[in-house]
C-alpha cells in the first residue's frame, strides 16, 4: 500500500512516500527542509516532488499519515490541514501519530524526547524502549530536568538546544522521521481502520483571548 507521510510539528518540514505491507515499511523517497516558518509554503511542493520522484501520482495513494505534534500552532496546523485536505480530496483514510512518539520510536533504554516549544520551553515526554511512559507536556527545561531520574539519554532538537540544562547526552534523532511515523501507523493502515479526525496536540491555551464586555461610555 502506497502511503504519503507528512509532519510539520518541528522546524523540519517533512514529506515522504512509503509502502506498507505485511513485510514492513519501505521508504521510497522523502523531502526534509528545516525552516521553522516555511511549512505553509514548502509542504505541498515537497509532496509533489516525492510523488514525481517515485513516478507516482496522488491517485496511487492508499492512505495519509500525519504527525499531530505537539508543536507550535502555525506550523503544526499547516501539516494537518494539508493532510486532511489530501485525504478528503482523494477519499483516503488519514491517520495521526504523535510527533514525539516518532522521535522516540525504537530508542533503547529510558530516553527523554524534547522538541522546541519556543518561549524558552520544550515539549517533552520520556520513553522506555521506545514506548512513551505517560502523557506529553510542555515546561521549562530546568523544571523537566528535576523529573528525569533514571533517564540516561535524550533525543530531539529541543533536547539538543537545552543539553546543558537537561544534562543528558543527545543521541537520538532531532526530528520525526518518515519511517518512524509510518511504522507507528502501519497496523491501522494494514487493518484498513477507518480514517481519523486529526486532533493537533498544542498543549497550550491559545494566546488570543475573547474580548471582554465593553464598559458603557461615561457621559
Amino acid at each position: 500500500m502506497l502511503v504519503m507521510v507528512v509532519d510539520t510539528a518541528t522546524p523540519a518540514v517533512t514529506a515522504g512516500l512509503v509502502t506498507v505491507g505485511d513485510d514492513g515499511v519501505t521508504l521510497l523517497d522523502e523531502r526534509v527542509t528545516v525552516d521553522a516558518r516555511g511549512a505553509g509554503e514548502l509542504l505541498a511542493p515537497q509532496i509533489t516532488a516525492v510523488l514525481a520522484g517515485c513516478g507516482k501520482t496522488a491517485g496511487d495513494l492508499a492512505a495519509v499519515v500525519a504527525g499531530v505534534g505537539p508543536g507550535p500552532f502555525t506550523g503544526l496546523r499547516a501539516g494537518l490541514v494539508t493532510a486532511a485536505a489530501l485525504g478528503h480530496a482523494l477519499a483516503l483514510p488519514v491517520y495521526g501519530v504523535s510527533s514525539l512518539d516518532a522521535i522516540g520510536h525504537r530508542l533503547p533504554g529510558r530516553v527523554l524526547v524534547a522538541t522546541d516549544a519556543r518561549r524558552k520551553e520544550i515539549y517533552w515526554a520520556t520513553y522506555t524502549d521506545g514506548v512513551r511512559d505517560g502523557e506529553p507536556g510542555v515546561a521549562k527545561p530546568d523544571v523537566v530536568a528535576l523529573t528525569l531520574a533514571g533517564v540516561t539519554a535524550a533525543a530531539g532538537e529541543g533536547a539538543e538546544r537545552y543539553e546543558a540544562v537537561l544534562r543528558l547526552p543527545v543521541t537520538g534523532p532531532r526530528h520525526p522521521s518518515v519511517q518512524a511515523l509510518a511504522e507507528l501507523a502501519a497496523e491501522r493502515i494494514l487493518d484498513k481502520a477507518p480514517g481519523e479526525t486529526l486532533v493537533p496536540l498544542y498543549l497550550r491555551r491559545p494566546d488570543a483571548v475573547a474580548p471582554g464586555e465593553r464598559k458603557p461610555a461615561l457621559r
